[in-house]
Protein backbone atom coordinates (compact mmCIF):
# COMPACT_ATOMS: atom_id res chain seq x y z
CA UNK A 1 0.00 0.00 0.00
CA UNK A 2 1.47 3.04 -0.80
CA UNK A 3 2.23 5.98 1.98
CA UNK A 4 0.72 9.66 2.68
CA UNK A 5 3.12 11.97 1.75
CA UNK A 6 3.61 12.82 5.56
CA UNK A 7 4.38 9.28 6.05
CA UNK A 8 6.99 9.13 2.85
CA UNK A 9 8.84 12.58 4.20
CA UNK A 10 10.35 10.00 6.85
CA UNK A 11 12.01 8.17 3.99
CA UNK A 12 13.68 11.32 2.45
CA UNK A 13 17.24 10.87 3.32
CA UNK A 14 17.44 6.92 2.91
CA UNK A 15 19.04 6.08 -0.59
CA UNK A 16 16.24 5.35 -2.67
CA UNK A 17 17.23 4.77 -6.37
CA UNK A 18 19.91 5.65 -8.77
CA UNK A 19 19.69 9.16 -10.71
CA UNK A 20 20.35 9.46 -14.76
CA UNK A 21 20.74 13.24 -14.71
CA UNK A 22 20.02 14.10 -17.86
CA UNK A 23 18.27 11.97 -20.67
CA UNK A 24 17.06 12.81 -24.19
CA UNK A 25 15.61 9.52 -24.78
CA UNK A 26 13.56 8.45 -21.77
CA UNK A 27 10.30 10.61 -21.98
CA UNK A 28 9.38 11.32 -25.79
CA UNK A 29 9.73 15.20 -26.82
CA UNK A 30 11.65 15.86 -23.50
CA UNK A 31 15.09 16.83 -21.68
CA UNK A 32 14.35 14.55 -18.47
CA UNK A 33 15.86 13.26 -15.51
CA UNK A 34 15.12 9.47 -14.68
CA UNK A 35 14.50 8.05 -11.13
CA UNK A 36 14.94 4.23 -10.97
CA UNK A 37 13.75 3.50 -7.58
CA UNK A 38 14.75 0.26 -5.90
CA UNK A 39 12.50 -3.03 -5.23
CA UNK A 40 10.31 -4.78 -7.82
CA UNK A 41 7.91 -7.64 -7.69
CA UNK A 42 8.74 -9.33 -10.53
CA UNK A 43 11.58 -11.57 -10.94
CA UNK A 44 12.02 -11.08 -15.14
CA UNK A 45 15.32 -13.74 -15.36
CA UNK A 46 16.87 -11.24 -18.72
CA UNK A 47 16.61 -7.98 -16.37
CA UNK A 48 19.85 -6.47 -16.05
CA UNK A 49 19.23 -4.28 -13.54
CA UNK A 50 20.07 -7.21 -10.80
CA UNK A 51 20.86 -5.02 -8.01
CA UNK A 52 18.07 -2.93 -7.46
CA UNK A 53 15.47 -5.18 -8.56
CA UNK A 54 17.60 -7.54 -5.82
CA UNK A 55 19.48 -5.83 -3.41
CA UNK A 56 19.05 -2.01 -3.37
CA UNK A 57 22.28 -1.17 -5.01
CA UNK A 58 22.78 0.60 -8.08
CA UNK A 59 25.24 -0.62 -10.95
CA UNK A 60 28.75 -1.02 -9.99
CA UNK A 61 30.64 2.29 -9.74
CA UNK A 62 27.78 4.07 -9.04
CA UNK A 63 25.46 4.83 -5.89
CA UNK A 64 22.00 5.72 -4.69
CA UNK A 65 20.37 8.99 -4.37
CA UNK A 66 18.28 9.94 -1.91
CA UNK A 67 14.81 11.85 -2.40
CA UNK A 68 16.14 14.76 -1.54
CA UNK A 69 19.37 14.69 -3.54
CA UNK A 70 16.93 13.89 -7.01
CA UNK A 71 15.18 17.40 -5.74
CA UNK A 72 18.71 19.34 -5.42
CA UNK A 73 19.25 18.28 -8.77
CA UNK A 74 15.29 19.15 -10.27
CA UNK A 75 15.62 22.74 -8.24
CA UNK A 76 19.03 23.50 -9.90
CA UNK A 77 18.23 22.33 -13.21
CA UNK A 78 14.67 23.42 -13.85
CA UNK A 79 15.70 26.03 -16.32
CA UNK A 80 17.01 22.85 -18.50
CA UNK A 81 14.48 19.82 -17.81
CA UNK A 82 11.12 19.53 -18.23
CA UNK A 83 10.21 15.65 -17.40
CA UNK A 84 11.26 13.73 -15.02
CA UNK A 85 10.65 9.72 -15.50
CA UNK A 86 10.09 7.47 -12.53
CA UNK A 87 11.13 3.62 -13.05
CA UNK A 88 12.47 0.89 -11.20
CA UNK A 89 12.42 -1.54 -10.44
CA UNK A 90 8.71 -1.00 -10.11
CA UNK A 91 7.91 2.73 -8.74
CA UNK A 92 4.21 2.04 -8.00
CA UNK A 93 5.05 -0.27 -5.43
CA UNK A 94 7.10 2.60 -3.44
CA UNK A 95 6.02 4.53 -0.97
CA UNK A 96 7.86 7.47 -2.42
CA UNK A 97 6.11 7.72 -6.08
CA UNK A 98 3.56 9.77 -5.08
CA UNK A 99 5.09 12.07 -2.92
CA UNK A 100 7.66 12.14 -5.85
CA UNK A 101 5.01 13.12 -8.24
CA UNK A 102 3.65 15.96 -6.02
CA UNK A 103 6.98 17.42 -5.22
CA UNK A 104 8.23 17.23 -8.76
CA UNK A 105 5.17 18.93 -10.47
CA UNK A 106 4.72 21.92 -7.93
CA UNK A 107 8.20 22.49 -9.80
CA UNK A 108 6.74 22.56 -13.38
CA UNK A 109 7.81 18.81 -14.27
CA UNK A 110 6.33 16.72 -16.32
CA UNK A 111 5.86 13.32 -15.43
CA UNK A 112 6.48 10.26 -16.80
CA UNK A 113 5.73 6.67 -14.66
CA UNK A 114 7.34 3.61 -16.25
CA UNK A 115 5.56 0.55 -15.13
CA UNK A 116 5.20 -3.43 -15.56
CA UNK A 117 1.50 -3.51 -15.03
CA UNK A 118 0.98 -5.71 -12.30
CA UNK A 119 -0.51 -3.01 -10.07
CA UNK A 120 -3.65 -1.38 -11.50
CA UNK A 121 -5.23 -0.63 -7.84
CA UNK A 122 -2.04 1.64 -7.08
CA UNK A 123 -2.09 3.02 -11.14
CA UNK A 124 -5.82 3.74 -10.13
CA UNK A 125 -4.99 5.47 -7.02
CA UNK A 126 -2.46 8.21 -8.47
CA UNK A 127 -5.15 8.58 -11.69
CA UNK A 128 -7.82 9.57 -9.17
CA UNK A 129 -6.07 13.47 -8.32
CA UNK A 130 -4.61 15.84 -10.65
CA UNK A 131 -1.61 16.08 -8.67
CA UNK A 132 -0.11 12.45 -8.09
CA UNK A 133 -1.60 11.75 -11.82
CA UNK A 134 1.43 11.35 -14.49
CA UNK A 135 1.51 13.16 -17.70
CA UNK A 136 3.09 10.21 -19.48
CA UNK A 137 3.15 6.05 -18.51
CA UNK A 138 4.55 3.62 -20.03
CA UNK A 139 4.03 0.56 -19.92
CA UNK A 140 6.14 -2.95 -20.18
CA UNK A 141 4.73 -6.29 -21.43
CA UNK A 142 7.17 -8.99 -21.21
CA UNK A 143 5.79 -12.05 -23.02
CA UNK A 144 2.79 -13.55 -23.52
CA UNK A 145 0.42 -12.90 -20.32
CA UNK A 146 -0.55 -16.84 -19.42
CA UNK A 147 3.49 -17.23 -19.32
CA UNK A 148 3.98 -14.37 -16.68
CA UNK A 149 3.06 -17.22 -13.46
CA UNK A 150 5.76 -19.52 -14.44
CA UNK A 151 8.38 -17.23 -16.48
CA UNK A 152 8.31 -14.07 -14.95
CA UNK A 153 6.86 -14.31 -11.01
CA UNK A 154 8.87 -15.44 -8.34
CA UNK A 155 7.29 -18.79 -7.45
CA UNK A 156 6.97 -18.35 -4.06
CA UNK A 157 5.24 -14.91 -4.50
CA UNK A 158 1.40 -13.65 -3.82
CA UNK A 159 1.74 -12.38 -7.38
CA UNK A 160 2.72 -15.64 -9.02
CA UNK A 161 -0.98 -17.03 -7.94
CA UNK A 162 -2.65 -14.00 -9.10
CA UNK A 163 -4.85 -14.06 -12.12
CA UNK A 164 -2.20 -11.90 -13.98
CA UNK A 165 -3.84 -11.37 -17.26
CA UNK A 166 -6.36 -9.88 -15.54
CA UNK A 167 -3.88 -7.31 -13.53
CA UNK A 168 -2.28 -6.58 -17.16
CA UNK A 169 -5.46 -5.76 -18.94
CA UNK A 170 -7.28 -3.55 -16.03
CA UNK A 171 -3.56 -1.63 -16.45
CA UNK A 172 -3.50 -1.53 -20.52
CA UNK A 173 -7.06 0.16 -19.80
CA UNK A 174 -6.65 2.59 -17.54
CA UNK A 175 -3.04 3.74 -19.58
CA UNK A 176 -5.73 3.59 -22.37
CA UNK A 177 -8.04 5.82 -21.29
CA UNK A 178 -4.43 8.77 -22.54
CA UNK A 179 -3.73 10.23 -25.61
CA UNK A 180 -2.36 8.23 -27.50
CA UNK A 181 0.32 10.46 -27.58
CA UNK A 182 1.00 10.30 -23.77
CA UNK A 183 1.26 6.41 -23.41
CA UNK A 184 3.13 3.64 -25.22
CA UNK A 185 3.81 -0.30 -24.32
CA UNK A 186 7.49 -1.83 -24.60
CA UNK A 187 8.77 -5.38 -25.18
CA UNK A 188 12.47 -6.55 -24.91
CA UNK A 189 13.09 -9.26 -27.68
CA UNK A 190 14.59 -12.50 -25.52
CA UNK A 191 14.09 -15.18 -27.47
CA UNK A 192 12.73 -17.72 -25.30
CA UNK A 193 9.68 -15.16 -24.38
CA UNK A 194 8.99 -13.52 -27.39
CA UNK A 195 7.69 -15.33 -30.87
CA UNK A 196 5.20 -14.60 -32.92
CA UNK A 197 2.67 -16.29 -30.68
CA UNK A 198 3.91 -14.42 -27.97
CA UNK A 199 3.22 -10.95 -29.87
CA UNK A 200 -0.65 -12.21 -30.71
CA UNK A 201 -1.26 -12.54 -26.88
CA UNK A 202 0.45 -9.16 -26.31
CA UNK A 203 -0.97 -7.23 -28.82
CA UNK A 204 -4.42 -8.23 -27.65
CA UNK A 205 -4.06 -5.90 -24.51
CA UNK A 206 -3.35 -2.79 -26.77
CA UNK A 207 -5.71 -0.35 -28.52
CA UNK A 208 -4.58 0.20 -32.42
CA UNK A 209 -3.17 3.23 -31.79
CA UNK A 210 -0.74 2.09 -29.35
CA UNK A 211 2.92 2.99 -29.49
CA UNK A 212 4.51 -0.35 -29.18
CA UNK A 213 8.38 -0.20 -28.97
CA UNK A 214 10.73 -3.10 -28.88
CA UNK A 215 14.34 -3.11 -28.14
CA UNK A 216 16.70 -5.64 -28.35
CA UNK A 217 18.03 -8.28 -26.00
CA UNK A 218 21.12 -7.61 -23.67
CA UNK A 219 22.61 -10.87 -22.47
CA UNK A 220 24.60 -9.05 -19.77
CA UNK A 221 24.11 -9.23 -16.16
CA UNK A 222 21.28 -11.30 -16.36
CA UNK A 223 19.54 -12.02 -12.79
CA UNK A 224 18.99 -15.49 -14.29
CA UNK A 225 22.73 -16.47 -15.16
CA UNK A 226 21.45 -18.70 -17.99
CA UNK A 227 19.88 -15.88 -19.98
CA UNK A 228 23.95 -14.83 -19.67
CA UNK A 229 24.19 -17.76 -22.65
CA UNK A 230 21.07 -16.84 -24.83
CA UNK A 231 22.13 -15.27 -28.27
CA UNK A 232 19.90 -12.31 -29.25
CA UNK A 233 17.84 -12.07 -32.03
CA UNK A 234 19.83 -11.70 -35.34
CA UNK A 235 18.75 -8.05 -37.09
CA UNK A 236 16.31 -10.23 -39.89
CA UNK A 237 15.22 -11.60 -36.92
CA UNK A 238 14.25 -8.42 -35.02
CA UNK A 239 12.70 -7.35 -38.34
CA UNK A 240 10.65 -9.89 -38.72
CA UNK A 241 8.62 -9.63 -35.44
CA UNK A 242 8.72 -6.22 -35.71
CA UNK A 243 6.99 -6.24 -38.79
CA UNK A 244 4.86 -9.07 -37.78
CA UNK A 245 4.09 -6.93 -34.66
CA UNK A 246 3.08 -4.20 -36.68
CA UNK A 247 0.20 -5.94 -38.64
CA UNK A 248 -1.51 -6.45 -35.71
CA UNK A 249 -0.73 -2.56 -34.15
CA UNK A 250 0.60 -0.30 -36.69
CA UNK A 251 2.45 1.91 -34.24
CA UNK A 252 4.98 -1.07 -33.64
CA UNK A 253 8.87 0.08 -33.94
CA UNK A 254 11.92 -1.17 -33.30
CA UNK A 255 13.88 1.54 -31.17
Amino acid sequence: MLLTVNQSELLLNVPAGALIKTTLVDFPGRVASTFFLKGCNLRCPYCYNTGLVLGGKAAEGDTLSTVEELFAHLEHRKNMLTGLVISGGEPLMNPLTPYIIERAKKLGYRIKIDTNGTLPDELQDLLQSDVSKPDFIAMDIKTDPARYAREICMHDSVLSKADIPSLLRRSADLIKTYPADCREWRTVLVPPLVTENDITAMAALLPEDASWQFAQFRNENCINPSYNDVPPYIDAELRKLVDYARTLIPGAVLR
